[in-house]
């Protein structure tokens, strides 16, 4: 309640829950729009597939462009691009036309700024400085955004489904269109507490060349592998349970495990220093994610739906101390740009993740599937452990 203390935190915060929303949505909505009007699930995961890396390669250009002009200016047109290439989608898949045409659309829909990079950088403007109560609201601030994230990656999949499966294949895409234009519109506007541009000669490093953020990227990746296949292998699992509808539940069980425990985190007081924060927390996830493996081995859906709720407990404070790594790295200058770089290897490490875990759910036993998220959270926790001993860099405080 204290962060929304300062003014104009509670409008920018709650318009930017508004835009990130659909980021929850789209993917799927656009995976049963096209399956059901084309009747191919391999073409619609091709066209995900291709937003999705468009997404990798466009997403730190319009980060850099937000650093180097304003959110605001850039952010509008950006997302008034995506629209138009979300509302060409639609209308490609209403009047049955080319495939091609919905890869063109699937790639111009791929603008959107990153709303929630951009609400991180609001944050860190406004409780800068290095003092006890300084850190303290970056750290809760940056909990509060994990949770949101963690809140809408829940929900939006659950809304998008529905629309689609309830009303019209093109449904769950008009809705999260509309949704993430108004949130990043109503966002942009709140200017008073948006970031000063710097100047282009205090611009600082490149983000991928500053010392410590090529490992930590790393992490990132393999955090992602263990969102990616986590969701593919589970429904595999359940489908061979015989109970192929409860997978979206289970999975939200541990998304709400990860919400929950990133507001609980948020409530702490950071103790130690950053690095052995983050190391910490990457290697309870390391721990815990060998829980869903153990109960696969067991059998019984309950015992893999708790498992589930308390190994998504790790993933929030995991990414709470990753995205603060990144803020206290890379230079304030290009702070967006670093924090959407982020976020692109944890895209990146989701995609290889699913298409990794379709392939042990296809060729391995039932349970077998489930050592692959235990693999990549133990390779993030060896890549920390190790970047950790063999740092020479001064300890973060």
């Amino acid at each position: 309640v204290r962060l929304f203390d300062a003014p104009g935190a509670g409008a920018f915060w709650a318009s930017g829950v508004l835009a990130r929303l659909p980021m929850g949505m789209f993917g799927v909505a656009a995976v049963v729009m096209i399956a059901r009007t084309h009747g191919s699930y391999a073409l619609a995961g091709a066209i995900s597939a291709t937003g999705l890396a468009a997404a990798a390669l466009l997403a730190p250009l319009v980060a850099r462009l937000v650093d180097r002009h304003g959110q605001a200016r850039v952010a509008v047109p950006a997302v008034l691009l995506a629209v138009l290439g979300n509302l060409l989608l639609v209308l490609a898949v209403w009047t049955a036309a080319p495939a091609w045409t919905l890869f063109l659309c699937a790639a111009t829909a791929s603008t959107a700024p990153n709303t929630g990079g951009m609400a991180r950088a609001r944050w860190a403007h406004l409780y800068r400085g290095d003092s006890p109560d300084r850190v303290r609201a970056r750290h809760t601030a940056n909990s509060l955004e994990q949770a949101t994230d963690e809140l809408c990656f829940m929900l939006g999949p659950v809304v998008a489904v529905t629309l689609c499966l309830g009303l019209f294949p093109e449904a769950g895409t008009l809705l999260a269109t509309v949704l993430l234009a108004a949130g990043t519109l109503l966002f942009a506007a709140q200017r008073r507490t948006e970031p000063p541009v710097a100047s282009r000669l205090a611009g600082g490093r490149a983000p991928l060349t500053v010392p410590g953020m090529p490992a930590l990227l790393c992490v990132f990746l393999c955090t992602g592998a263990v969102f990616g296949s986590m969701e593919v292998v589970t429904v595999a699992h359940t489908d061979a349970l015989g109970h192929a509808a409860l997978a979206g539940p289970v999975l939200a069980l541990q998304a709400a495990g990860s919400c929950a425990a990133g507001l609980a985190y948020g409530l702490l007081r950071p103790r130690g220093g950053l690095r052995r924060r983050f190391t910490g927390c990457v290697a309870l996830m390391a721990a815990l994610m060998t829980l869903p493996l153990l109960a696969a081995w067991a059998g019984g859906l309950a015992l893999l739906a708790a498992a589930l709720l308390v190994a998504g407990m790790a993933t929030a404070p995991t990414m709470v101390t990753a995205m603060t790594l990144v803020q206290r790295l890379v230079p304030a200058a290009r702070i967006n740009e670093g924090m959407t770089i982020a976020v692109t290897a944890l895209l990146g490490g989701i995609a290889a993740g699913a298409a990794l875990g379709g392939q042990a759910a296809e060729h391995l036993d039932a349970h077998w599937p489930y050592a692959l998220p235990a693999a990549a959270a133990a390779t993030a926790a060896a890549v920390a452990l190790t970047t950790a001993a063999t740092s020479r860099r001064p300890r973060l405080p």
